[in-house]
């Protein structure tokens, strides 16, 4: 008899030939189309604003490596993805300082410090927003932001004009072809939703975006929108001005897919993006914020490994040794 020594490793054992520098580019190419209209639209501040993000989130990650004498990472590109969505969350007119600031927070804190790539257990670049948030609320306020801007449309952040004013404030200044179309005052790459559309199923038919979470994150808008609207509809809006408007379509396609804050499982999937869909409206109709992506999706970011729990039961029956 032949004595061969048989070494097993764990799973997975096939490579499909992917890495993850390959799939954070094709999230780059998903995010162009926003990015370019929200440069069109706002110009060359919108230019600064999107390159410091994004050069300075690669050089903390760089930094970070340097001090803890790890190996360049750079060349993933996980960075530079974190720093573009960053980017896009922000006004044209965020000063440098704020910019840094949050890239500083998203990197580091939000991912390295918690053992970097795979590890980090909320979305990096949600953290440095919401940093930014919390310690400086007066820069997101949108409409105050663009008010020098010459636009062809109203110049109207559509969800702090339904928070402050009703339903009242936003009749007949917008339609949902308009904000599709980006014709809404927000973020540098959130007002445009087809080209967020575009690039979320760009992701989802190359398979780096699960649809599940994406398609449970928007019914969970619908269904808590219709049942505030139709308790009164005259204060709280229907559904549509609620996900063409804001960071839901950017949250639904790219900020609560994030891989590793996520769930893997189908079932938890759907109600992980069900329930963060249902408490952004919970945010916006009766809490503080305008908007609520960002904290609602950091939220579920924080309950994801009790929600991943949830698994359909193995096949199969035990054996018991004698």
């Amino acid at each position: 008899m032949n004595n061969y020594k048989l070494t097993v490793s764990h799973a997975p054992f096939w490579h499909d030939g992917d890495s993850i520098f390959k799939m954070n580019l094709n999230i780059l190419i998903a995010l162009l189309p926003a990015v370019i209209f929200g440069i069109i639209q706002f110009g060359a501040p919108a230019v600064g604003v999107l390159a410091l993000s994004l050069s300075s989130a690669m050089v903390w990650e760089f930094t970070m490596n340097i001090i803890s004498k790890d190996k360049i990472r750079i060349g993933d590109l996980d960075s530079a993805v974190i720093g573009l969505l960053f980017g896009m969350m922000l006004p044209a007119t965020s000063p440098w300082w704020l910019v840094i600031t949050g890239t500083f927070v998203a990197v580091v804190i939000g991912k390295i410090i918690f053992g970097g790539l795979g590890a980090n257990p909320f979305n990096p670049a949600l953290v440095g927003m919401a940093f930014l948030m919390l310690s400086w609320k007066t820069f997101f306020d949108f409409d105050s932001a663009y008010i020098n801007y010459d636009f062809n449309f109203t110049a109207l952040a559509p969800l702090a004009a339904l928070k402050f004013q009703g339903v009242s404030g936003i009749d007949g200044l917008f339609s949902a072809n308009g904000l599709l179309m980006g014709k809404q005052i927000g973020a540098i790459g959130s007002t445009f939703g087809l080209g967020l559309i575009i690039g979320g199923i760009y992701l989802i038919l190359r398979g780096y975006t699960r649809w599940e979470i994406t398609v449970s994150f928007i019914a969970g808008i619908i269904f808590a929108a219709w049942c505030f609207n139709l308790a009164d509809p005259e204060k709280y809006a229907g559904p549509m001005i609620h996900i063409l408007s804001g960071y839901t379509l950017l949250g639904a396609f790219f900020l609560s897919t994030e891989n590793s804050s996520s769930p893997v499982n189908t079932i938890p999937m759907l109600l992980y993006g069900f329930f963060i869909g249902v408490m952004i409206i919970l945010m916006r109709n009766i809490g503080a914020y305008a908007d609520g992506t960002v904290l609602a999706i950091l939220l579920f970011n924080l309950v994801n490994p009790l929600i991943d729990s949830i698994r359909p039961k193995a096949l199969g029956k035990g054996i018991d040794h004698a």
